[in-house]
């Protein structure tokens, strides 16, 4: 008995000196095709961020400080921190509602079959899309010479300018966030309102649960930790985006990601180790929610196997 289950062990469970010539060849090839994957996070990822952490702890005169790391949650910064959280939180909280019901929506439809698929596509291209073209599409549309600015100007004598609306300003900038958003937060949901089992309704039901009492008891808590890793997924993506708010206001926001560029591209005379503090500070406020998210991601991949 002892000797069949020896035989039967796999693959991944051998010590490596157990290991056949070919088999170690094989493992030796997969580490092979996956050393590319690994230089471009080493230099694109793991040494800037060395980088900036080093830079980060250093004053003009290139001296060990923390000067600059206090300086840069302090004032106009700390304003840029505040304003840029509560562009992130607005965006993330909205999207996350919108992208929830939305993804619920796309699961639950049966007909026409071919709107779903159209659906996840469109939105797994939008979640990607931001920089300059996403702030010309909203310009174009809605911007002081755009389609549906003149459109409503011409037709109903309504200017949304005389309501306090601008593209070009913290609102406009979060308009703009939602279409990004919204088609993330669809993405990241999708497969845990997929993964809900069909048993579980049909139990609540032959206790003679009602439908407000099956979401209540079971829907709502095994999706909260999807939506809430959605929720903080889509905070760490406003937080970090930099080139749709530029495109749009030209810095007039002030926003962490647009001061860490006025450093990058030499517009501002203050201290050069600044940019690096802000940049730290970023990386230390993305980071954390990343690693929030997938705490949360693994809770919920529970449910689903």
């Amino acid at each position: 008995m002892t000797a069949l289950v020896e035989e039967g062990r796999s693959f991944a469970d051998r010590p490596s000196s157990q290991l056949s010539a070919p088999q170690r060849r094989q493992t030796s090839l997969a580490w092979l095709g996956f050393t590319p994957f690994l230089a471009f996070v080493a230099v694109f990822l793991l040494f800037p961020t060395i980088v900036v952490a080093s830079e980060a702890f250093k004053n003009k005169a290139g001296e060990r400080s923390f000067t600059n790391l206090h300086k840069a949650i302090s004032g106009e910064y700390f304003r840029a921190f505040r304003t840029t959280a509560h562009l992130s939180i607005l965006t993330a909280l909205a999207g996350g509602a919108i992208g929830l019901v939305l993804a619920y929506a796309l699961v639950t439809l049966e007909r026409p079959r071919f709107l779903k698929k159209a659906a996840t596509t469109f939105s797994g291209v939008a979640s990607q899309l931001g920089g300059i073209p996403l702030a010309f599409m909203f310009i174009a549309t809605v911007g002081a010479q755009g389609f549906v600015t003149k459109t409503l100007n011409t037709w109903f004598h309504f200017k949304i300018t005389d309501h306090g609306f601008s593209l070009y300003t913290f609102r406009g900038v979060a308009l703009v966030y939602m279409y990004f958003q919204i088609p993330l937060m669809v993405i990241v949901m999708l497969p845990a309102i997929e993964g809900m089992k069909v048993q579980w309704r049909e139990a609540a039901e032959g206790l003679g649960a009602s439908r407000f009492q099956y979401w209540l008891r079971v829907g709502f808590p095994v999706l909260l930790p999807a939506a809430l890793s959605g929720i903080i997924l889509l905070f760490a993506n406003a937080f970090s985006a930099y080139a749709t708010a530029y495109a749009l206001t030209s810095g007039q926001v002030n926003l962490v990601p647009i001061q860490i560029g006025f450093f990058l591209s030499g517009n501002t005379l203050d201290d050069p180790g600044l940019g690096f503090s802000l940049a730290f500070w970023m990386i230390v406020v993305v980071s954390s929610a990343i690693v929030l998210y997938n705490v949360l991601r693994r809770r919920t991949s529970r449910w689903q196997r």
